[in-house]
């Protein structure tokens, strides 16, 4: 202005927005879970996540970096899971059939299309050319055998099952039938399909008991 006076900006009202890294971490998870680690660009992140890539650089380190972070944040959600199906179910076969019931809710629960298990659907693809991957997803399988065989171990405990049961086999065949279901899921499978092979595998895992 011809007097000299400065004119001042109005500041925007209102903090500015928090950066919540489990918050980017799940947009992510969904972009990595269509796309897979290849098939997803740093564009695709930057635009899932709303973060530009210097940042995404910052919060995460480089692409491979941001994928095992949100791998181990899904086997975190999936050990949790997990848990609360085994925890409170009366029997073996309730216990299972939480933890497939559970399972096939998050297999079927895209937007538009199933996407199976994120670990199961993606690590698998990369892990021949990604060590750090191909570990993180043998993490993951373990992980998952441990629950089951924890839980059979316990219907052995309880007689649900013959005290010579190998409850370590059984827990291997519980988890396959899981990625079964994953894939299948994930090929186009209709629940109901999915629901009757998941109980058709109780049913042959709980064969000892008979």
């Amino acid at each position: 202005m011809q007097d000299g006076t400065k004119i001042s900006t109005p500041r925007p009202r209102g903090r500015p927005r928090r950066f919540e890294p489990e918050e980017a971490l799940d947009r992510a998870l969904d972009a990595f879970w269509t796309g897979g680690y290849t098939g997803t660009s740093l564009d695709e992140l930057s635009a899932a996540t709303g973060m530009n890539r210097p940042s995404l650089y910052a919060a995460f380190g480089d692409k491979r970096r941001l994928y095992l972070s949100v791998l181990d944040r899904f086997a975190q959600m999936m050990e949790a899971a997990v848990s609360t199906a085994m925890a409170d179910a009366p029997t073996l076969a309730d216990a299972l059939a939480r933890f497939y019931g559970g399972a096939l809710t998050v297999y079927l629960g895209g937007e538009g299309i199933a996407r199976g298990c994120f670990v199961i659907c993606t690590a698998t693809v990369d892990a021949t050319e990604e060590p750090l991957i191909r570990d993180a997803l043998h993490a993951v399988l373990r992980l998952i055998d441990a629950k089951l065989a924890a839980r059979f171990r316990q219907a052995v405990e309880a007689g649900e099952l013959p005290g010579d049961t190998d409850v370590d086999t059984l827990a291997a065949l519980a988890a396959a039938t899981l990625h079964s279901l994953a894939i299948r899921a994930r090929a186009g499978t209709s629940r109901g399909a999915l629901e009757a092979l998941a109980a058709a595998s109780i049913a042959q895992l709980l064969r000892p008991a008979r």
